[in-house]
Formats: structure tokens, C-alpha cells, sequence
């Protein structure tokens, strides 16, 4: 088995989720009490979303590839970033190792190509809805239409994400409110699937509450990253 270094922290409550999905596939092909073998870095949030808010992203680039640095130093044979939205400065944690990074965006992507969709609604964050970096990444190496909400929808996304998911915060009108979200885009833009582009999204909607296909990344990449780990 190859070891996996996690940054992780942005927020725990994603952490924790990575690190429970990655575990539970390594036990479902290994059997036993096998699990995965992980160096964990975990941010103190709070640092972070100040770097995102006042839109220091070089600096937040920097402390996540150092974060790298330290990980591969110890023994890491790749990384893992356990959030969506830090994809912004995956190049720069890139730029500073010499193992792979287990990008998020060709996870979700080799997992949209494998079935019928190809116009997904993508929620996340307003950096990951509205910022290039993921959305173009997606669309230049898959044959993927990936459409986000309307500006004032986009608003309500972020804040629930912010105010509440990673303040570990479920509620039924936010839930409702995500919903309604997702049926306008199925009902008028045409949407095909919808790809939970922050790993808190997938902690308040689950498949289940859907009739269109759901694509929640962290689970896509945690299983893409147990994959990896088992050489498979």
C-alpha cells in the first residue's frame, strides 16, 4: 500500500470525511481491520478563510505547498488536497513536490465521462463556482457543459456553506433552499446532473434527495485516492 499525505482542515468536518471514505475502501478490498496508510496535515480553518476572503491567494498557496514540502519529507508517496475550493492553488503545491498530487477535478471528470452527463450544475463555494480554475479545468480536458447557479442563488450557496456547513450546521430550510436551487436548473437550464463541489454540500444532500445524477467529489476523490494507494 502506498502512503497518502491529507492537507486537510478547510474545513475539519470535510477532513474527517476523507479520511472515513478513503479508510472504508481500503477495508472493503483489503478486508479484515485493514486500512489506509495517511500523513495528516490539518489548517486551522479560521487562517485559511481569512486568506480566501481577503483574496490572498498567493500567500494561502504558499502555506499549503509548504504544508506539501513537509508531508513528502516524511514519507508521503502523494497528496491529497481534502477540499474543492484550495484546488485554486493546486499549482503551486504542484510547483513545490516531486510526487503527485491526486487532483480533485480529474477525479469528478473521469467519473462524469463514464456516464451520460454532460451539462452538470456545479455547486460549491463562490470562489469555485465563479473563479476559472476549476470549472475551465474540467471543460478543457472532458466533454463537459458545466453550468453554475444564477448570481443571487450563487450567494445563497456560499453563505450556507459558510454560515453553516462548516460550522457542522444542518438545516431542513437550508437543505430546501438547495434544492430549490437544483430543480430551477434541472426545470430551465436543462442541467443533467449536479456535482457537489464542496465536500459540506454532500453532508446536507444526499443523492437520495434527488432525481437527477448526483456527483459528490469528495467521495469520488477519496475513493480515486484509495485507488491510487492500492495501485489500483
Amino acid at each position: 500500500m502506498r502512503r497518502l499525505g491529507l492537507i486537510g482542515g478547510m474545513s475539519w468536518e470535510s477532513s474527517i470525511e476523507y479520511e472515513r471514505l478513503i479508510n472504508q475502501a481500503v477495508r472493503r478490498r483489503r478486508g479484515g481491520v485493514a486500512s489506509a496508510d495517511l500523513l495528516i496535515r490539518s489548517f486551522d480553518f479560521s487562517e485559511v478563510e481569512n486568506l480566501q476572503s481577503s483574496g490572498r491567494w498567493e500567500e494561502a498557496g504558499r502555506l499549503l505547498a509548504e504544508a506539501g514540502r513537509q508531508l513528502e519529507s516524511i514519507g508521503a508517496e502523494a497528496l491529497v488536497l481534502c477540499t474543492n475550493t484550495m484546488h485554486q492553488v493546486a499549482d503551486q503545491v504542484i510547483d513545490a513536490i516531486h510526487i503527485p498530487l491526486l487532483h480533485i477535478v480529474q477525479a469528478t471528470g473521469e467519473k462524469l465521462l463514464a456516464t451520460s452527463c454532460r451539462k452538470p450544475l456545479l455547486l460549491g463555494t463562490a470562489y469555485t463556482m465563479e473563479k476559472p480554475f476549476y470549472r475551465e479545468a474540467l471543460q478543457a480536458d472532458f466533454p463537459i457543459d458545466v453550468i453554475t447557479p444564477r448570481r443571487d442563488e450563487r450567494e445563497i450557496v456560499h453563505r450556507i456553506i459558510y454560515d453553516e456547513l462548516v460550522r457542522g450546521i444542518m438545516s431542513e430550510s437550508s437543505r430546501s433552499e438547495m434544492l430549490r436551487i437544483i430543480d430551477r436548473a434541472v426545470t430551465e437550464e436543462e442541467a443533467d446532473g449536479v456535482i457537489a463541489g464542496c465536500t459540506e454540500i454532500e453532508l446536507l444532500i444526499s443523492a437520495d434527495h434527488l432525481s437527477a445524477p448526483y456527483f459528490p467529489t469528495t467521495a469520488i476523490h477519496a475513493e480515486y485516492a484509495a485507488n491510487w494507494s492500492l495501485g489500483e
